[in-house]
């Protein structure tokens, strides 16, 4: 017989059992159609809406086709392509310097180890997962975005304030068979229920077992920085 689970694993049950209720099959909102596509796409989305990503990939894809294309553009070209995402021209150097160096250490491929992809110019741990788990199929931690990061606070199942932390925090409660979907369950349910500001509580699936249900959302609820 196991070990009594404690009151932090107790609720990341209950919040898994209740979200996988409605969010039965989630997915990852971002279109591409290679891991290339995938990292560029992800580098793209930091403090960025998916749906603007989308947007601006749709023709980016279309133009760019292989790591070399990238690294041969000229980065304000790149820059001109992507103009209308958060912080663009930050992002169209770290896209072909990334490019440049995976043409130069992994032969054209985009890596398949979390040291090797961050490695790379722009890449996080968040870009890392998200490019392992839904690139490679390899998961090896949790994806800490702003909604994973503001609803695994409010409802008390972590008390950290930094990403890399709150991921730390989460693998060790969180059942590693649903490292994965776990970040996508928390965006659904942000997007449309507990969201930054006007978080839903009266018609939420976690209002009675969540901590900050009955606190005043006039305010941005336990809500930590943006990646």
């Amino acid at each position: 017989m196991g070990e009594p689970l404690d009151s932090r694993e107790q609720q990341v049950v209950e919040v898994i059992d209740r979200l996988e209720g409605v969010y039965p099959e989630p997915e990852i909102s971002l279109n591409f159609d290679t891991r290339l596509e995938l990292l560029i796409a992800v580098v793209l989305s930091a403090q960025c809406t998916d749906e603007r990503v989308n947007k601006v990939t749709a023709d980016l894809f279309e133009k760019y086709h292989s790591a070399e294309d990238y690294a041969n553009a000229d980065v304000d070209d790149i820059a001109d392509d992507i103009d209308s995402i958060t912080y663009y021209n930050s992002k169209a150097g770290y896209i072909h310097d990334a490019c440049e160096q995976i043409i130069a250490e992994h032969d054209g491929e985009v890596p398949d180890t979390m040291s090797e992809l961050t490695d790379l110019p722009g890449v996080g741990r968040k870009t890392a997962n998200v490019v392992l788990q839904h690139g490679h199929d390899i998961t090896e931690g949790i994806v800490v975005d702003t909604h994973v990061q503001r609803i695994s606070r409010r409802l008390g199942i972590t008390e950290e304030e930094r990403p890399e932390k709150i991921e730390t925090d989460l693998m060790s409660v969180v059942p590693e068979e649903h490292w994965k979907e776990y970040t996508h369950w928390l965006i659904s349910h942000g997007r449309d229920t507990c969201t930054a500001r006007n978080p839903d509580c009266s018609d939420c699936v976690l209002e009675d077992i969540c901590p900050s249900s009955k606190l005043d959302h006039d305010t941005d609820l336990a809500d930590g920085s943006a990646w």
